[in-house]
């Protein structure tokens, strides 16, 4: 398959675009800029494209791209700022005209990345078919773009699926994440790490897996709609802390309670991955 990926240099897309090129996928790779691309093994192996495609205002063309079989967009830009009102001012209405107009031209398959924050702040095991209640501009934008091309879909025959992502770690994550200022401040010999409680439950998977099950989803041509792409396990933030603390073999305590607990997200939320997992097991 021809695969376009939209934020290929981004935490995800850089995983993601290595994997599609193992898996013998010829891949155009789309990102603002190519000075940072041109630094990962891959960019000799794609097409690459330098383009902010939240500036088009939907004037993209389908052949200019290099008419994929498919589309995974990745890119969306602002995070991990969730309550800006940019994300439905203007992160929404950008993706939605990006995306029609390449449905409108050819494209037949759309994956696209969502967030478990669409679910809201409902407690417990989340399964995909139950009611998205979100709280914040991030969510409400990435769950009204889905309704938008759930409705797209009714006038222009094409595949949508729905990646709902949960929490995710590993090289090139935000250096603001978690994990990214706990190995900081073990480099930097710290004696104490500032953290909340760590009570919360969350469900959490290495960006490799995450690449790998995409990739997964976007192979099964003939599925369509929302999927959970999550580990199905939750842990509390507090055990995640504390393994890679292990892992590093580091000496540094753990200031638990030092910052509160984030009032956009419930106590204890993990996911269901059983459609995922029973619907993607057959080989491609």
């Amino acid at each position: 398959m021809k695969i376009m990926v939209t934020g290929a240099t981004g935490f995800i897309g850089s995983h993601l675009v290595p994997c599609l090129l193992d898996r013998g996928h010829e891949v155009v790779a789309v990102a603002r800029d190519e000075t940072k691309a041109f630094k990962f093994s891959w960019y000799s192996e794609v097409q690459f494209i330098a383009q902010d495609i939240h500036a088009m205002e939907g004037k993209c063309s389908y052949d200019e791209f290099g008419s994929p079989d498919a589309l995974i967009h990745l890119a969306w830009p602002g995070l991990p700022n969730y309550k800006e009102l940019f994300h439905f001012e203007v992160n929404l209405l950008a993706d939605y005209k990006f995306i029609k107009s390449m449905v409108n031209e050819g494209l037949q398959q759309v994956l696209v990345t969502g967030t478990c924050l669409e679910y809201g702040m409902q407690n417990g095991c989340l399964k995909e078919d139950m009611p998205t209640l979100p709280s914040n501009p991030y969510s409400l934008a990435k769950d009204t773009l889905q309704k938008f091309l759930q409705s797209l879909q009714q006038e222009t025959t094409f595949t949508l699926q729905w990646a709902r992502l949960f929490y995710m770690y590993g090289a090139g994550q935000n250096e603001n994440s978690l994990l990214a200022q706990l190995d900081r401040a073990i480099e930097n010999g710290e004696k104490r790490f500032d953290m909340s409680g760590g009570e919360q439950l969350r469900d959490y998977l290495a960006v490799e897996d995450v690449a790998t099950r995409i990739v997964n989803l976007v192979e099964h041509v003939e599925l369509d709609g929302i999927f959970n792409c999550c580990s199905g396990v939750p842990i509390s933030v507090r055990e995640l802390v504390e393994r890679q603390i292990r892992r590093k073999k580091a000496n540094i305590e753990l200031n638990l309670g030092h910052y509160p607990y984030p009032d956009y997200e419930p106590m204890a939320f993990w996911g269901n991955a059983n459609k995922f997992i029973n619907e993607t097991s057959g080989s491609r």
